[in-house]
């Protein structure tokens, strides 16, 4: 999504900073046992299909140093086509990742649930459905304010 608006956008973060904080602790919260490889890629998908250049650069750049492969992050996009790459688990996980990204395009399926509820506990399951919920939540924030790819700001928080 390319943004060609000149006028600058507010900075959420110091506009609304009651809710950026929670949404901060949800997130911290959403991932708290959660397999670190998992919630980038994640994070990287529902990036993808959201079209979030800013989330999308930051989550590679953070799946990078914490040693994820390069090949493995371009199959991202493809992931059905390449499972291979991909344990059962992270499919199930990608797989629920799009239905609920793409929520407005048919729902979560029986069969899409089942599937990452084989694989997840309830608890499990739950953070990962909070992942998912948050991403999209810092997906919207990111392409609303017009943020930069390459301008991670997480640093400055």
């Amino acid at each position: 999504m390319t943004n060609n608006n000149t006028a600058p956008r507010i900075n959420f973060a110091k506009a609304a900073p009651k809710a950026f904080k929670a949404l901060i602790g949800f997130d911290a919260a959403a991932r708290e046992g959660l397999d670190p490889a998992l919630v980038e890629l994640v994070q990287i998908r529902s990036s993808q299909l959201n079209g979030c250049a800013y989330c999308l650069h930051m989550h590679t750049s953070d799946a990078r140093k914490a040693g994820e492969s390069e090949e493995r992050l371009h199959m991202v996009a493809v992931w059905r086509d390449a499972a291979h790459f991909f344990t059962p688990e992270e499919q199930a996980a990608l797989a629920l990742t799009e239905a609920v990204t793409l929520v407005s395009q048919g729902g979560v399926s029986d069969e899409v649930y089942a599937r990452a509820a084989a694989h997840f506990d309830e608890s499990g399951l739950a953070r990962l459905l909070a992942l998912i919920f948050t991403i999209n939540t810092w997906n919207r924030i990111a392409i609303s304010t017009a943020k930069v790819p390459g301008t991670d700001e997480r640093a400055s928080r």
